[in-house]
C-alpha cells in the first residue's frame, strides 16, 4: 500500500488539499486532511495520468533525422519514457496505414510498430499502457491490405479516417502544400509530379478505402475518428456514417457542426503551447472557450499535454479541473477505457504529481498503477 499526503488533489470537480491510498493497483482512500504517513507531496497538485489518443512520437525516434533510421525496438522504448516522463500513463501509437508519397518510411515504421508492441505489450518493461491508434491514409492503395493486418490485433482501440494529400483538410490550400515541400528540399518538378499522383490517388481509392475501413471498424466495434475535418458537409456525412470522433477539426465551422451533431472533438496540445496551429488552422484555445472540445492529444509532443492544460486553466478557458479532464477523463471516456482518466476509488492508480514553477508545470513523479514508473 502507498499513501500520498499533504498534496492539491484534482478531482472531476474541485481540488482538495488531502490524502490518496494505492493498493494493489487501484485507488483506495481518497479524503481531505493529512496522513501521518506516507509520501508527502509538499502541496503539490497530484492529477490522474494522461490518457493521449494520438501521438506521432514513436515516429520521431525512429527517424531523429531524415535520413537516420533508428532500430525500432530501441525507439519505442525511448518513446515509452518520454511518455511516462510527460505523465502519460496510457498511450495510444498512432501508426500510419498507407505512402501518400513524401514520408516513404511510415509504413516500415508501422510494420515494425506492430511487431515491437506485439513483442512488448506483455513483458511488464513499458512504463506506460500502450494502445495502437490505426491512421488509415484514404488514397493509399495499399492501406486495406495493411488494415486487414492489424486490426484483430487486441491493442487496437481507435481507428482515424485520413487524407493528407493536398486539397483537402489542413492542406487545402495547393500553394502552401508547395512551400511547405520545397521547404522539406524538394524540387518543383518532384512536387508536381506527386501532386498529379496525389490527386489520382484520391479519386480512384478514397471513396472505396473510406467504405472499406468503416466496414472493418464496425465489424469489431472500434471507435472511429474523422481527422482534420474542414467543412460542415464533411462532419455531417461523418455522422450519417455513424463516426463518433472529430479528430483535430481545421475550422471553427467544422467543429461547431460536430459539436452541434453530438461528435466528440479532440484538439492538439501543441496548438495552446504554440499559441496557435503550425499549420495556420483553428486556435485550439478558441475552441475550449467556445465549449467545442472534449479532449486533447499530443499529436507530436508528449509534453504539451500537461503545459497545455495547465495554459487553459490560466488563460481562463476552464477551470484546472475542467482542463485536467480535457488529458484524461475525456479521452478515456471517447475509448470506452472506464477503470482510469480520474482519481476516484475503484479506478486505476495512475497518477501524476506536479509542482508548478513560475507558470510552468513540472513532472516531479508518475504512477502507473501504482507503481512509480517516473
Amino acid at each position: 500500500m502507498t499513501i500520498l499526503t499533504n498534496a492539491r488533489i484534482v478531482l472531476a470537480d474541485r481540488i482538495v488539499h488531502g490524502s490518496i491510498t494505492m493498493s494493489a493497483g487501484v485507488i483506495g482512500i481518497v479524503e481531505e486532511g493529512l496522513s501521518r504517513v506516507g509520501v508527502d507531496c509538499e502541496g503539490d497538485y497530484v492529477l490522474p495520468g494522461i490518457v493521449d489518443l494520438h501521438t506521432d512520437n514513436l515516429e520521431r525516434q525512429v527517424l531523429p533525422r531524415s535520413n537516420a533510421r533508428w532500430p525500432s525496438r530501441s525507439a519505442l522504448l525511448a518513446h515509452d519514457s518520454q511518455c511516462a516522463a510527460a505523465g502519460v500513463t496510457t498511450v495510444f501509437d498512432a501508426l500510419c496505414l498507407g505512402d501518400i508519397g513524401f514520408e516513404k518510411a511510415r509504413n516500415q515504421t508501422f510494420e515494425d510498430g506492430m511487431a515491437d508492441l506485439r513483442a512488448l505489450a506483455g513483458t511488464d518493461l513499458l512504463k506506460s499502457d500502450h494502445f495502437l491508434h490505426l491512421r488509415c491514409e484514404l488514397p493509399a492503395a495499399e492501406m486495406p491490405g495493411m488494415l486487414d493486418r492489424a486490426i484483430d490485433n487486441p491493442l487496437v482501440r481507435l481507428i482515424s479516417l485520413m487524407d493528407h494529400s493536398p486539397g483537402g483538410g489542413q492542406y487545402a490550400d495547393v500553394e502552401k502544400y508547395r512551400r511547405m515541400r520545397r521547404a522539406e528540399g524538394f524540387g518543383d518538378d518532384e512536387i508536381t509530379t506527386m501532386i498529379d499522383f496525389l490527386e489520382r490517388s484520391r479519386a480512384t481509392h478514397a471513396l472505396p478505402n473510406r467504405a472499406y475501413v468503416l466496414e472493418r471498424a464496425r465489424a469489431t466495434a472500434v471507435p472511429i475518428a474523422s481527422h482534420d475535418d474542414r467543412t460542415e458537409a464533411e462532419v455531417v456525412q461523418n455522422h450519417q456514417d455513424h463516426i463518433a470522433i472529430a479528430e483535430f477539426p481545421v475550422t471553427h465551422a467544422a467543429a461547431r457542426a460536430a459539436h452541434d451533431h453530438g461528435i466528440t472533438t479532440i484538439a492538439g496540445a501543441p496548438n495552446i503551447v504554440r499559441g496557435g496551429s503550425h499549420s495556420g488552422n483553428v486556435g485550439a484555445l478558441e475552441l475550449i472557450r467556445a465549449g467545442l472540445v472534449d479532449a486533447l492529444a499530443s499529436d507530436y509532443v508528449p509534453a504539451a499535454m500537461m503545459e497545455a492544460a495547465f495554459a487553459c486553466a490560466a488563460g481562463g478557458a476552464a477551470t484546472l479541473p475542467q482542463a485536467i479532464a480535457l488529458i484524461s477523463a475525456g479521452p478515456a471516456d471517447m475509448v470506452g477505457l472506464a477503470d482510469r482518466g480520474r482519481i476516484s476509488p475503484g479506478l486505476r492508480a495512475d497518477l501524476v504529481r506536479v509542482r508548478m514553477h513560475d507558470e510552468l508545470p513540472v513532472i516531479r513523479a508518475v504512477w502507473r498503477q501504482g507503481e512509480r514508473v517516473a
